[in-house]
């Protein structure tokens, strides 16, 4: 209560506020207290305003409106300093893409960098060799898909259902996998990719050897920055089971896609920005000297063309 207030025994206060509301503004015959607190709470609710207006005024002068950055582009925006982990929420079913990502994509993704924050003390298994894919684009199909789940019992079948998009994991995960891993003679150490009927985030890729990957995606975040632009992030658990040992590790996948709704021929009507982080496990000895910071970054750019089409890239 402010100081004018105190002054005023509070039954001769709501008194005089009464008796100020049968006067209407006219406070020439008001208490001198009570017109030096109605006056002071004009002048704050004049202060209010202007502050309110100031604020707004500088939205607009800092393009606010069109100029919205979540934190997942501002990471992004800040590769490779990555000090930590990005804010998501714990996954519960499918991850779902914008209606224009639904189809038979070909898509070329091509490693334009890679950086290990924690060299030369703590390098992960086998970022050396992957230099060899630097600036080397990898083809396969991706497709995007309606959701096939049966609906709720509750809803009424007589009410028609749009499904979401969603990745169809197991046929783009098998696809990336032979890109990446066949040879050249044609020999494939990949058996299977699975993806688990009662888990769409947990994926299963079998290779020769008696050798397994199991990936599941344990939190993600999503982020709609325009009707063009989709930018998300996925946290994965991996385990790389292979006799006698099991390599643990997590990775962030944080990929925005960009729209482009009218082409030319040869460009790509889809372009993606992404970064793949691998962190170490609480259960590696390096964990300690890691903690929350990746050990490896790579960033890739991806470009997708309408499959069976004559805009597929020539480079």
């Amino acid at each position: 209560m402010s100081p004018v207030y105190r002054s005023i025994p509070l039954p001769k206060l709501m008194k005089n506020e009464r008796w100020m509301r049968a006067q209407g503004p006219d406070l020439s015959l008001a208490p001198p207290q009570l017109r030096q607190c109605r006056q002071q709470r004009s002048k704050l609710r004049l202060s209010h305003h202007g502050l309110w207006l100031c604020g707004l005024l500088l939205v607009w002068l800092l393009g606010g409106g069109s100029a919205w950055a979540g934190p997942l582009s501002q990471r992004l925006a800040t590769f490779p300093n990555w000090e930590e982990r990005p804010i998501v929420q714990a996954a519960v079913g499918d991850l779902y893409y914008p209606d224009w990502a639904a189809g038979t994509w070909d898509v070329a993704t091509t490693l334009v960098d890679m950086v290990a924050p924690l060299a030369p003390n703590v390098v992960t298994p086998g970022f050396e060799s992957n230099r060899s894919y630097l600036n080397q684009p990898i083809r396969f199909q991706a497709r995007f898909v309606p959701e096939q789940r049966e609906p709720p019992s509750w809803l009424p079948i007589s009410i028609p259902r749009t499904p979401p998009i969603v990745a169809d994991r197991a046929f783009n995960g098998e696809n990336l996998a032979h890109a990446y891993l066949d040879s050249p003679t044609g020999q494939s150490p990949v058996l299977a990719v699975k993806v688990d009927p009662e888990n769409p985030n947990r994926q299963l890729t079998v290779l020769q050897g008696k050798r397994l990957l199991v990936s599941t995606v344990t939190a993600r975040a999503t982020e709609r920055p325009d009707d063009n632009q989709f930018i998300t992030t996925e946290i994965f658990q991996q385990e790389f089971r292979s006799s006698p040992q099991i390599y643990l590790n997590q990775v962030e996948t944080t990929t925005a896609y960009q729209r482009f709704p009218e082409t030319r021929p040869g460009e790509p009507s889809l372009t993606a920005d992404q970064v793949t982080a691998i962190y170490l496990s609480p259960q590696d000895p390096d964990f300690t000297q890691a903690g929350d910071r990746p050990v490896a970054l790579y960033r890739y750019r991806l470009e997708f063309y309408p499959a069976n089409s004559d805009e597929t890239t020539t480079s």
